[in-house]
Formats: C-alpha cells, structure tokens, sequence
C-alpha cells in the first residue's frame, strides 16, 4: 500500500481541523463529525485546545483512499506556534493550504506558501467556508495569484456561494474550451510541448492537458484550487480525488534506518511520547536505537535509548476487520508514522538512525520575545526553573535560561503562546504563574578580532587563552594540541564558553563568532574542571571586549498596499519611521510598498498607515531578520527592570569561585 503524509495548513481560523474531522468521516474512519466549538474534534485532544478551539501541537490522524493511506498531520493555524509547523514541514510529501473564501489570504498564510514554494512541496489550496456569507470566488482566485503564487489553477466552480445551498462543481475540458485555455496557458509555462501548442493555435488535447497537470501538480510547479465547506460537505468528494490522483506517494525506501520526530507530547504517567516519520529500515518496540540531534550550536549529538512502545498510526476504521494490511502495527517501515514511548530526553526534530538530513536549516526565525516568568509562590521558583527547562528541552523553539537575578526567562513568538504556557504551566506542572512584560531581544556579533589569555599560578589553577572573530553560528575550535588537557577539562571549558556567550558587552547573545582555543595548562592532581568553568567566561570577555561587538535587531518584511494618491505619503512616513523601502508595484487598488522595518516600530506603521491612507491601507509582513542598530546601541534590561551594567558583569566574571 502506498503511503502519502500530508499536512494541513493554515492562517487561524481558516477551517483546516474542521476540514480534517471531515475528511476522516467522509472515508469512514469516524461515525460522527466532532465540532472545534465543542472540543470534540479527533485531533484536538489537549484541554487548552478544546478549551480555546485553536490546533496547539501538530496531532496525525490517518485515513484510506483507493490503494493508499493518507496519514493528515493537522498543523496549527497560530503564527505563535509555528515550531509545530517548522517540524511538520519536514516530514510532508504533500501539503493542503486552506484558505477561507470569506476572510481570504492572509498574513500566515503568505508566510507558508513561500516556505511551501521553496520546498517545491506539492500542495493543493483548498478555499473553505464557500456556504457563509460574505464567500467569494473569481475575485479570490486573483489575489490568491497575485499575493500567493501565479501557478495556481481552480479545478471548477461554485454555484450560490454565500449560501448554505453552495455546491463545488468541477471543470470539465472537453466542455469547456475557455478554462480549458486557461489551463494550457498556466500549464505551459513549465511544458515546452504545450507552449509550442498554444503559440502555433493547435487543437486542444484534453488528456495531455490532464498528465501535465498530473505531472506538475505532483513536482510542486503548479497548485490545483478547489472550493468547498467543511461543514456542509461541499467539494470534499472533488478534494479526496485529487488527493488520490494529483498528489505523490511517498519515496521509495532508503537503504539504511531513518525515522525523524516531528511532534512530542506527554502521556499520562508524565512521560514523552514522540510522533515519528519512518524513511527507510524497520523500528519495533523494546529495540535499541541511537538517536541524533543538532545542536543550537549546530553540533551533532547521539545518545542511545530502547524503545519501550510503538504504535503504528493505522487508516483501519475501528469497526473494521483488519484484513488486506500491507504492515505491521507494531512495526515502523518507510512512509508510515509511528507513536513512540521511552526514548527519554526526545525533542523536536530528533532523528533515530541516522544523522542524514540534520541540516540544520529553519524555514521560521527563532522567536525574539523574552518574557521573564515568576510564580504566585515563591517557595516554586525552583520547581518553576525545572518545568520551564523541562517544556524548552522537548520543544528546541521554546528557549528557557535562568538569568543573573535569579529568575526564569523564555523566549516566546507571541501573546498566545504566553498565556498557553501559563496554563500548561498551572495544569500540567501544578504551578500558578505570573509573566512580566515582553521585550524584543536583540543579538550581539563580533566586529573584529580580540585575543585574551589568564596564564596558570597568576591568580588561577589553569591557562586558558581565546581568540574571537567572526564567524557563523557558535564556532568553536582547538588551536591546542587535545592531548594538552584532560578531556573533561575541555568540555568544561567549551561548556563555559558556551553558557556565557548568553550575554555580550551589552547584555544581548553573541552569535556568528568563531572562537579558538589558542591556549591551556593545567596542574595535575590540583586543577579542576571547575576552575575551567570558572576561568573561561573570564578570558572570554576579555577577548570579546577587545574585539568588540555591534548589537542587531530584529526586523519585519512588510508590504503595505495603499491608494494611489497616498504612495508619496505613506512612502516619505515609512522611510522617516527608519524602514528600507525595496521597491514599489503599480496593483489594481493603487500600489503595494515593500521593504524592511525594525519591529519596534511596526505597530506605530500600521495605525499611521491607516490614518494617512484615509483606512483604505492594508499591512501585512513576515520576519525579516535583523539589522545593525545605529548610534549608542540598547543594552538588555535585568529581569528587574534595570539596564544590563557591562562593568558590573565583567567584574564579577573577573572574581571566579576558586583562585591559587
């Protein structure tokens, strides 16, 4: 049997549980549609989720069509979780982008389409919601061209759409000369033979035009569109069909074991349970594996561990005799998905096996939200410390430190995701929350090259000397021979230099820097690896204070559509606010400006450009990385509110615990 994992994606709100609860009753595999509203869907299991009506972790529910078993990973629609969606993207063969036909294309749903399209993942865009009020259709498929993708063609049409009587009727080429033009038109641009058709006027061959979509829609090149109601049930039959016909089955089997983790969540004796995707090999429970990992660092890392249980998802109905399997329940092969328990320590994006494919490489920047966390009892702030840290190790998006003050911090996308972590917090881990305001972080990078070295026997029990300069990532490197220290005294020193890379001079994280051990000693038996990790910071910010650092901050992608009597206001505003303009293009409502903008100054971008725009402006953006902050950089503000004090921390990374 044919395999084929494919995702549902979305802007919040589009439909995409509701359209999965109906895809898993209209193949039989549920009795009785669940409702959002109600809780009561098969996807949404956790208490938040039914109890906000929003998808918070990717949930896998499996159904059967014609020779194949489609496993349906149900992605969160919230751009505050998009970890769940960054890990899902790896393990697709295909995607489902669900737009409503009432609020239309939204912000979250460009940002996918882009990481869609750069894949080259096959993906249909189905537009839900046909039957409210308010629907649209021809004039949806338009922006749809113009904000997602231009290789995009409707399958058909609606009949009555803003009605509850709304149906989804498909084309038929043979039928219909003019759609059928259409479609060579939008299929041409990737098929020669069709080209030189359509240019030298020759008579239209409905079934090439029928394999080359076939073709294309399967290599990611253009995107089938089809309209219907998840409620009602319209367009639904039209949707799995070009399930079953237009998208790709999963790969052939690698050679070697591969399976990789793309959702983790907690049964109910408190222990990990992780959702993988097989690609080659054979996994079955009480098996011992390795598991590999990169690294924030970009290191790759392997531990060993059993597996205690293993559960194939499975398309069989329930009520069903399991006859005709192809597979094993409890064994994982290549395509399936499996939900697996006692691989203790798992995180997102962990692979079993092998390390092939830990690239490494994130379609969503790292969030740049820090929020300190305190609880209601001061007597938990150690059990605080080890649930926030524990959450962070299973979900390497969510990055808990504990700082200076004493206090736990996290870094979080949004609102959202902070009060879902407030309740899991108090529901899960029993402990009742407060968070402080959220501020921007900014990051640290070296400008040019410092070296620093602390010789033993002149006030420490070791030598370390460093030289930084940049680089990408944290690179770390050994200028000294490894035989020079006892391998522990290296980790120790590595760790340390690590760890305090957390705050630069000017309190922010240092990253794209290249830092070399250029020199150790150490006095056997009396030097310990805690007079390493004492040492090294020292030296450290030492060489980082001579090379010197530029703070970075975080930055918006944005394009800002406006009345065409307005480009020059809203233009010269923009620029004055401190945005990068790219570039501007004439569109049918007046222009669309493009460019970059510190996030800092987004809110106060969008309420001007409503105003100078008389509220006809329409704002969207996505991240865009960061830029060099100009004149006296900020420094990180302390958890209690002061700013960072550069001399105050270098001195006190001058005192180590533990002197000669």
């Amino acid at each position: 049997m044919q395999t084929v994992n494919l995702g549902i994606l979305a802007h919040v709100d589009a439909g995409k549980t509701s359209l999965t609860e109906r895809l898993l009753h209209a193949t039989g595999v549920i009795d009785q549609l669940g409702s959002v509203d109600a809780g009561t869907t098969q996807t949404d299991t956790g208490e938040i989720e039914r109890r906000r009506g929003i998808t918070i972790r990717s949930a896998v529910a499996a159904f059967g069509i014609r020779d194949r078993q489609v496993n349906l990973l149900d992605t969160p629609g919230h751009g505050d979780f998009v970890a769940e969606v960054e890990r899902a993207l790896g393990v697709l063969d295909a995607a489902i982008l669900v737009l409503s036909a009432v609020e239309g294309v939204q912000p979250h749903s460009r940002r996918i389409m882009r990481i869609l399209r750069s894949l080259r993942l096959p993906t249909l865009i189905f537009v839900n919601k046909i039957d409210r009020v308010g629907a649209r259709t021809e004039d949806l498929v338009a922006d749809v061209r113009r904000l997602l993708t231009p290789a995009v063609f409707p399958l058909g049409t609606v009949r009555a759409p803003g009605t509850p009587g709304a149906t989804f009727r498909l084309y038929d080429p043979r039928d219909d000369g003019e759609n059928a033009h259409r479609l060579a038109e939008t299929l041409a641009e990737h098929d020669d033979e069709l080209l030189v058709a359509l240019v030298d006027d020759l008579p239209s061959d409905p079934d090439q035009f029928d394999r080359a979509l076939r073709v294309q829609a399967a290599a990611g090149q253009v995107h089938p569109l089809l309209f219907g109601s998840a409620l009602s049930g319209a367009g639904i039959p039209e949707l799995l069909d070009s399930i079953a016909a237009l998208l790709p089955a999963s790969p052939p089997a690698e050679p070697e074991p591969r399976a990789r983790v793309f959702a983790v969540e907690r049964d109910a004796a408190g222990g990990r349970v992780a959702y993988l995707r097989s690609y080659g090999g054979q996994l079955r429970a009480r098996q011992r594996v390795i598991a590999y990992r990169r690294e924030p660092d970009g290191r790759i890392t392997a531990t060993r561990a059993r597996i205690t249980r293993l559960d194939v998802v499975d398309a069989t109905p329930d009520q069903a005799e399991p006859t005709g399997r192809e597979h094993e329940t409890n064994v994982l092969t290549a395509g399936y998905i499996a939900r697996l328990a006692g691989l203790t320590g798992v995180r997102l994006g962990d692979q079993l096996g092998s390390p092939v494919g830990l690239d490494g490489r994130a379609h969503f920047p790292a969030p740049t939200l820090e929020v300190v966390v305190r609880p209601r009892d001061p007597a938990r702030v150690l059990a605080l410390h080890a649930a926030l840290l524990d959450i962070a190790d299973a979900d390497s998006f969510l990055q808990a430190r504990v700082t200076p003050d004493g206090d736990t911090s996290v870094l979080l996308y949004g609102e959202v995701q902070r009060e879902v972590l407030t309740a899991t917090l108090a529901e899960a881990y029993g402990i009742e929350t407060e968070c402080g305001p959220g501020r921007l972080m900014h990051i640290e990078r070296p400008t040019g090259v410092g070296t620093a070295v602390e010789i033993i026997g002149q006030g420490f029990y070791g030598t370390v000397g460093f030289r930084v300069e940049p680089g990408t990532g944290v690179d770390y490197r050994l200028e000294v021979e490894l035989g020079s220290l006892p391998l522990s005294f290296h980790k120790a020193i590595e760790d340390a230099t690590r760890a305090a890379l957390d705050q630069g001079r000017h309190g922010w994280p240092v990253t794209d820097i290249r830092i070399t051990l250029t020199h150790s000693g150490y006095w056997s038996p009396i030097t310990t690896a805690g007079h390493f990790r004492d040492l090294a910071p020292y030296v450290l910010m030492q060489a980082l204070a001579q090379a010197g650092t530029r703070v970075f901050e975080p930055c918006r992608r944005f394009e800002a559509e406006v009345p065409a009597d307005r480009l020059g206001a809203v233009t010269s505003y923009l620029v004055r606010l401190g945005a990068r303009i790219d570039g501007t293009d004439h569109v049918a409502a007046g222009w669309r400006i493009g460019g970059l903008l510190p996030v800092r100054f987004e809110p106060e971008a969008q309420r001007r450009l409503l105003d100078v725009s008389s509220g006809e402006g329409l704002w969207s953006s996505v991240p865009g990385g960061d830029r060099p902050m100009s004149g006296d950089p900020p420094c990180r503000p302390r958890t209690d509110g002061d700013p960072f004090d550069r001399t105050e921390y270098l001195r006190f990374l001058a005192q180590p615990r533990t002197r000669s």
